[in-house]
């Protein structure tokens, strides 16, 4: 936290945009082209350098399905993989809906499969965010660019465009229906509300999340056209779109694929100190992956507020760090508590002022445009926190581009005197920061990520030829050493012969101990990740991808190396 040079605010009689119907541009059409060209250099500057990271935690369940679909396109999921603890019908593992696989599939036909080719063809659906954002933007906010920006340097955005996952995919396709829709509305156009109702289903399909725009639309048109109009029909077709698509994936697997979804993510089920401890990582990964709206916190909030929000602050993350508060994996990480405290509390921080910008919002305007940013806000992080069944970055993602135009409409309104002067430069500042800090976080991940395949090609280059190699461990490890033909361990299914290797990652998920009396000798292979930060690290208490590994998206210190034990088997 921080504070502002004035306690003073003046605040303009009405918003500088309307949001119900596109602005007029201000500045002409010169200026918005060259912002649109901005933005999209400025988008491949930031992901062009990561487009050889190696695939990464939950990247393998998507390609996978895509060379299914390239076998047998209308049977996704028909094959097993060994996941968790056994060999499973996908159709059991993968708790997502297939068309972010089918572009993977049509992409590597026409390009191939490898990891340059596919995150390129990820950048479309990166570009169409932040444009999109931008476009969107212009109804709400003077500062479009301003908004896009601030959507794309954030750590949330920017390490979920590296990887092949359906994630960025369904924001993007989130971002073109809400467009559609509002011009449908506008021009009361038929054509553009079925069209958004088909990106609807699109994006539902993508991942399921996206069928949240359903009532969200519908609330937003009703709070706009003060009843219920015959517009609202169209959005049955990403519902029958959905009801079609339970029934062929039940047809196909004697189960619908969209309800067991729903069951595994609500599975959980918390007490009330558990819904605290939720509330708070919750808060935290919205703080950590929307991270400029935790540095324009002193620029946009009074005296009084943030002196209140910094008391309640550091009150939550000193419980944290006593553990009257149990998050996530707190007592196992080995950084000092003093230095972990202080990253969660500033996160923290970062997600209450997200909740309180679609709050004041809402409080200060009342109209539609206020409602439909506020409930995408608070939708996704209520899903976020309490819904799903592990707090991560990639369901805190969808919030932020909404986050962004309401920190842009919330400096519109604001005219302190540390923005009234050089407000370009007081602006650019807290986003280069950010930018600067995202994409430290995302060569972090981009480091673990490629460490993973380094030790899958050191133990291909170092075991004689005809040893029979098997490993434990899942993510982007067990793509790369099924890919050089070795074979996942299912430990009730597990056969082992003398001069056997088993390969145990340390930094992974359901790995298990294998009895002494079946281990001849072992060694250790070592991988540094020297990045000065981690997405994924029990140690750190780094969790981005899920906070099992902690209450952090990231964490900021000594990475520990990536440890692997190469264990040679005999039969006792």
């Amino acid at each position: 936290m921080g504070k502002t040079a004035s306690a003073k605010r003046t605040i303009s009689a009405k918003p500088v945009m309307t949001a119900e119907k596109d602005a007029p541009l201000q500045l002409g059409n010169w200026t918005h082209h060259r912002s649109l060209l901005l933005l999209v250099a400025l988008t491949l500057v930031c992901l062009i350098p990561f487009c050889a990271e190696a695939f990464h935690v939950d990247d393998p369940l998507f390609l996978w399905a895509a060379q299914q679909i390239v076998k047998h396109p209308l049977d996704p999921y028909g094959f097993s993989v060994v996941w968790y603890w056994k060999s499973s019908p996908m159709a059991e593992i993968t708790q997502n809906p297939p068309l972010a696989s089918y572009y993977l599939a049509g992409v590597g036909n026409v390009v191939g499969s490898s990891e340059v080719a596919l995150h390129l063809a990820f950048l479309l659906p990166a570009l169409i965010v932040v444009l999109g954002t931008y476009q969107l933007a212009r109804r709400f906010t003077g500062s479009p660019l301003f908004a896009a920006a601030a959507t794309l340097l954030t750590p949330g955005f920017l390490v979920s465009s590296t990887s092949v996952m359906c994630d960025t995919m369904m924001l993007a396709a989130w971002i073109l229906a809400v467009l559609l829709w509002m011009k449908g509305l506008d021009r009361n156009n038929p054509a553009m509300l079925a069209a958004s109702g088909l990106v609807i289903a699109f994006c539902a399909l993508s991942k399921y999340f996206g069928m949240a725009l359903i009532p969200l639309l519908l609330v937003y048109t009703i709070a706009r056209q003060r009843r219920v109009s015959s517009s609202a029909l169209f959005l049955l077709i990403p519902v029958l779109a959905l009801a079609g698509y339970q029934h062929w994936t039940h047809q196909l697997y004697g189960k619908g694929l969209l309800f067991q979804a729903a069951d595994y993510a609500t599975h959980q089920k918390v007490n009330w100190t558990g819904q605290v401890a939720k509330s708070l990582v919750g808060l935290t990964f919205a703080g950590g992956c929307a991270l400029p709206i935790l540095l324009f916190t002193p620029f946009v909030w009074r005296r009084r507020s943030l002196l209140f929000g910094t008391i309640a602050v550091v009150i939550a993350a000193f419980c944290c760090a006593m553990s009257w508060v149990n998050v996530a994996n707190f007592d196992h990480v080995q950084s000092s508590r003093a230095w972990l405290g202080l990253q969660l509390g500033l996160f923290l921080a970062g997600g209450a002022s997200v909740i309180a910008l679609a709050v004041a919002d809402w409080w200060k305007r009342k109209d539609a445009g206020s409602l439909l940013l506020g409930l995408w806000v608070l939708g996704t992080f209520f899903f976020a926190a309490f819904v799903n069944w592990t707090v991560n970055a990639r369901s805190v993602l969808p919030l932020i581009p909404a986050a962004a135009i309401l920190l842009a409409r919330r400096l519109d309104l604001s005219s302190t005197k540390v923005l009234a002067s050089k407000g370009l430069i007081r602006r650019s500042l807290p986003l280069a920061v950010s930018g600067a800090l995202s994409l430290w976080v995302t060569w972090a991940d981009f480091q673990q990520a490629n460490a993973q395949r380094t030790a899958a090609e050191y133990v291909r280059e170092h075991c004689p030829a005809g040893t029979k190699v098997n490993f434990e461990g899942h993510w982007g490890f067990q793509y790369y050493m099924e890919r050089f033909g070795f074979h996942p361990i299912e430990p009730q299914n597990f056969h082992t012969g003398n001069g056997d290797v088993a390969v145990i990652p340390e930094n992974n998920t359901n790995t298990f101990s294998i009895s002494k009396q079946f281990i001849a000798s072992e060694s250790d292979l070592t991988v540094l990740v020297d990045a000065g930060a981690s997405t994924m690290n029990f140690w750190m208490g780094a969790g981005f991808y899920t906070d099992a590994w902690g209450p952090l998206p990231y964490a900021f210190g000594n990475v520990p190396p990536e440890r692997y034990a190469l264990q040679v088997l005999k039969i006792p």
